[in-house]
């Protein structure tokens, strides 16, 4: 079989990530996590007190930013490194939630972190999972997923998944987060959130994880043998 790339874009809080890395076990694939990349910048940004406004500021931390990613076997999942110190935890704490989307939309951080992921696909067998893969990253990709899911459950998604951190916090600046993050993910000038015109509809809002993986895995298999499909914009029906 072929190696391909699988390209899954989606709101915030639809599963996008849990589903990608379970996609790239079952298929032996590598996981590019392109939201931990933005954050993992969004988090140097806050460090360094870099001003989203000051062109030259950006360019220079930019420079100073190099992001890996490492598996850790205990934990059976890939960990995010920013200039070689782990920021897995760190970068998926509300404030950074709270700051990632204005951070993503500026056209030098989209630039250098496009071209990261674009070298990273380069031999492809790689699921990556962001807003702009299908459309702008991998237009090419052999298998595209656009995610979504009712906002409410995503903001339940996301509390649970906070709480578990042991960071509480409340439903409502949760759902406004989301709401802020959805506004400037579909509305930014450099490749704004939207669904390629060839990607599968996956709504996650009443299914489990496991159909969500089951639905993506049997497609991905099957463009494994045939790499010029013809997708036409389906919905998922699972």
């Amino acid at each position: 079989m072929q190696k391909i790339i699988v390209a899954i874009d989606g709101y915030s809080a639809c599963g996008k990530s849990t589903t990608a890395k379970a996609v790239a076990a079952r298929l032996g694939y590598s996981y590019i996590d392109t939201g931990a990349m933005y954050r993992a910048v969004t988090l140097y940004f806050c460090e360094h007190y870099v001003s989203l406004t000051n062109v030259r500021e950006v360019e220079a931390a930019l420079r100073s930013i190099k992001i890996h990613f490492s598996y850790n076997p205990a934990l059976g999942k890939s960990e995010t490194y920013l200039n070689g110190l782990n920021v897995e935890h760190e970068i998926r704490k509300m404030y950074i939630s709270a700051k990632v989307s204005d951070v993503s939309a500026l056209p030098q951080v989209r630039r250098e972190m496009v071209q990261q992921q674009q070298r990273m696909g380069q031999k492809k067998g790689i699921v990556m999972d962001g807003r702009d893969i299908g459309t702008f990253v991998f237009p090419a990709a052999e298998l595209k997923i656009f995610m979504t899911a009712d906002l409410m459950v995503r903001a339940r998604r996301r509390q649970l998944e906070l709480s578990e951190r042991e960071e509480y916090v409340e439903l409502d600046e949760i759902l406004d987060n989301l709401k802020t993050r959805d506004r400037i993910d579909t509305t930014r000038a450099e490749n704004p959130l939207t669904q390629a015109a060839d990607a599968y509809v996956l709504d996650t809002t009443h299914i489990t994880t496991e159909e969500q993986v089951d639905f993506v895995v049997n497609l991905a298999q099957s463009r494994m043998i045939d790499v010029n499909p013809a997708n036409g914009n389906q919905s998922a029906n699972v």
